[in-house]
């Protein structure tokens, strides 16, 4: 009797799995995902993003098709809005933003932030910057010339170019000038990262903080030896990157162990470089289908060499991870997020 009850039990799992698979295939069938993005084309995200949106639907049953829809404003926090408060939670909505609205969600001092990052349906992030690195770039005309000329008061300040307030970089400028005392000056305002490469170019600003798979695919000649611009300054790195062994790290040059202790908790988020989400409260099997899709897609061989083409890095970080990742962020000591809180 025992033993024809566990071939029962058997059966019955056998047929569960495929049912729940078939019942996946059968709501993607025939349907678009949309792939909101944060900011307008061109930039960073939404070249991550496009890349994604070629490869994912493939590796989500019935292999819907994947379009792509810009949505910028307020440095992507009205994309990350609308995913957590007005998407549909079905699975028909995926999307991307800065990395940085996690920590905003956390800090709870921004009337405009609508969403508790630890909600969402996380797919992970296609870099986890183990390759990449977020770096000051200056133009070489400049009077401010390397890491030390930054701590100099006795300079003009370098002026840096950001995108609305409470965007990536104008946060991470904020924080430095701050608790590090670099001689910056920040201008927010741009509408996007192609129009803070223009600015830069035309000498409206000294330099901006940039992710450098951002410039390799979106501004390589930034890159090349006899470029205009310098790099002054690493963030988001443990350890120097190694196409920049002279240039210190902000850990480097932070003056004291809160100072230091603030820039590590400022850099979690960098460890989702390119974060994914889908709406909160997806149904489950849904939510596990995009995770493993959105994985799959990243371990494609053909992403991997559209990836290199690109110039992006792939060190993908799972759902898993990256919630572990957001958590950590939201049990980070309270004094240190209530000093970033009045940074902001």
């Amino acid at each position: 009797m025992l033993i024809r009850c566990a071939a029962l039990a058997l059966a019955f799992t056998a047929t569960l799995a495929p049912a729940k698979a078939d019942a996946v295939a059968d709501f993607y069938k025939g349907k678009n995902i949309q792939l909101v993005v944060g900011y307008g084309p061109g930039g960073g995200y939404d070249i991550y993003a496009r890349l994604i949106a070629r490869f994912i639907g493939k590796h989500v049953p019935s292999a819907p098709n994947v379009v792509v829809q810009n949505m910028p404003g307020a440095g992507s926090l009205r994309g990350a809005n609308y995913i957590y408060v007005q998407a549909p939670r079905d699975g028909t909505v995926i999307g991307t933003f800065a990395r940085n609205m996690p920590l905003l969600g956390v800090l709870k001092d921004n009337p405009n932030v609508q969403f508790d990052p630890r909600k969402y349906t996380w797919l992970g992030s296609p870099s986890s910057g183990g390759n990449d690195a977020y770096l000051l770039f200056a133009r070489k005309d400049a009077a401010i010339k390397n890491s030390q000329d930054l701590l100099k008061k006795d300079m003009p300040p370098l002026v840096l170019g950001g995108t609305a307030e409470g965007a990536t970089g104008n946060d991470i400028t904020i924080l430095l000038k701050d608790a590090l005392g670099l001689n910056l000056k920040m201008i927010a305002g741009y509408p996007d990262s192609g129009a803070l490469f223009m600015a830069a170019d035309r000498k409206e600003i000294d330099g901006r903080f940039v992710g450098l798979s951002a410039v390799s695919s979106s501004k390589p000649e930034w890159l090349k030896p006899d470029s205009q611009m310098r790099v002054l300054l690493q963030f988001a790195r443990t350890k120097r990157h190694q196409n920049y062994p002279d240039v210190p790290t902000a850990r480097e040059i932070a003056p004291n162990d809160r100072a230091r202790a603030l820039v590590e908790l400022a850099e979690i988020p960098y460890s989702l470089s390119r974060p994914f989400v889908a709406p909160p409260e997806l149904p489950a099997d849904r939510a596990a289908a995009l995770q493993k899709g959105f994985l799959d897609a990243n371990a494609d061989p053909e992403y991997l060499v559209e990836a290199e083409k690109l110039g992006v890095d792939v060190s993908p970080v799972g759902a898993k991870e990256a919630q572990i990742m957001i958590d950590k962020l939201a049990a980070a000591p309270a004094d240190l997020l209530e000093y970033i809180k009045k940074l902001q």
